[in-house]
């Protein structure tokens, strides 16, 4: 899965399964640009870590709910790289609790990140896949947008739509050699599931049949196989990652 001289996006990629996607596709020889809203000291510390590995990458901080931020994320690519080949859409925020203690604030806040935020990166970057008829698209999903979770009913929600996008963006853009997919991990080992007892861990880990949580570098390797030209006829599909969870 050789991707010298590949150009990709990765939202999100400062720590977690993004962190896990842009020093995976660097080893593949990607150079990467790694957006992140918050977090500069972790940030920094990835691209320590891609320079380590002999990679290349730039740092682009911004928040993918605003639209204009999105654009300017892209031409800033197109200004140092002048292509785009890969986008990977990993920026996404969750809440955990009851539905009923949720108010308006937090739907538009998960809303905003983990759908529209695809929307504004998708519809920045396919002018220019399109006008270079190549390109591959992987929009990170989760298996609750399959199933959906108690608890996590917006987070779900928003997932569930982001597999939805996927599959008729796929349709549209597959007559000019765009491949659009998506990867749906089961419970992956990052500080997203931090909040978890010792106890509630355990008892998650025993409802996987696999018999434990995933890795980062695990949802990495089926991102980089999807941006790869051996995936060359898949596209307009969600595949899971989560150990037989689902």
């Amino acid at each position: 899965m050789n991707l010298q001289g590949k150009i990709a996006i990765i939202t999100g990629a400062s720590r977690g399964i993004g962190k896990s996607i842009a020093l995976e596709l660097t080893k593949r020889g990607a150079s990467v640009v790694i957006n992140y809203k918050d977090n500069d000291e972790a940030a920094r510390k990835t691209l320590e870590e891609i320079k380590e590995i002999g990679g290349y990458g730039i740092l682009v901080k911004g928040d993918v709910s605003n639209y204009e931020f999105c654009n300017e994320l892209v031409t800033k690519t197109l200004n140092t790289f002048s292509k785009i080949d890969i986008l990977v859409n990993n920026a996404a925020i969750s809440k955990v609790g009851l539905f009923i203690d949720m108010d308006e604030k937090d739907f538009d806040d998960i809303m905003n990140i983990n759908i529209k935020g695809i929307f504004n990166m998708c519809r920045n970057v396919c002018p220019h896949m399109i006008s270079r008829s190549q390109g591959s698209i992987i929009n990170i999903s989760s298996m609750w947008g399959n199933a959906g979770a108690a608890c996590e009913v917006i987070y779900s929600t928003s997932k569930g739509a982001v597999n939805l996008f996927t599959k008729a963006l796929a349709k549209e853009l597959a007559p000019m050699n765009i491949r659009v997919n998506a990867v749906a991990p089961g419970v992956i080992n990052t500080e997203m599931n931090s909040f978890l007892s010792d106890e509630e861990m355990n008892e998650l880990i025993n409802e996987i049949p696999i018999g434990r949580l995933g890795e980062g570098n695990e949802v990495a390797n089926t991102v980089a196989f999807l941006a790869s030209k051996e995936s060359s006829y898949i596209t307009g599909q969600i595949i899971n990652v989560d150990g037989a969870f689902l």
